[in-house]
């Protein structure tokens, strides 16, 4: 019985690692300055309200493209905004008022490290990949 100094040596280290991203986030200041997002080109508002968008847009998206696929729907309705509808497409309603992805979308996703995979099937309309098809 007398493992109490390894025992208490046991807890003061795990409880130094498993704390060790909030002292170390702490111990350099702010957690970062959040991206200079592109504003939109065009449009008043976006489909839903800004922050509904900040905290969903990604379910929003996976719910569309569901939407499209699996049952054809094409048009949203609006739940901040009743009366307002929207074709359900990342490039002809998001793309279409966000016009620069490296300036929005990727400066965003950069930042929080995080890696869409919309683009494995979509193709941005103004990318370097469409300019030297065919008819570019």
């Amino acid at each position: 019985m007398h493992d109490g100094g390894k025992i208490s040596a046991g807890i003061v280290a795990f409880l130094g690692f498993a704390t060790f991203p909030v002292w170390f986030t702490l111990a350099q200041g702010s957690g970062g300055k959040a991206p200079e997002l592109a504003k939109p080109v065009k449009g008043e508002r976006c489909v839903e309200s800004k922050a509904f968008m900040r905290a969903n847009h990604m379910d929003l998206l996976n719910t569309w493209r569901d939407d499209v696929v699996r049952n054809g729907n094409r048009q949203y309705a609006s739940h901040d905004y009743p009366g307002d509808r929207h074709d359900m497409s990342l490039t002809k309603t998001c793309l279409d008022c966000h016009a620069d992805r490296t300036k929005f979308c990727d400066r965003c996703h950069s930042y929080l490290s995080v890696n869409p995979y919309c683009w494995d099937c979509h193709v941005d309309p103004k990318s370097d990949a469409l300019k030297g098809g065919p008819n570019g």
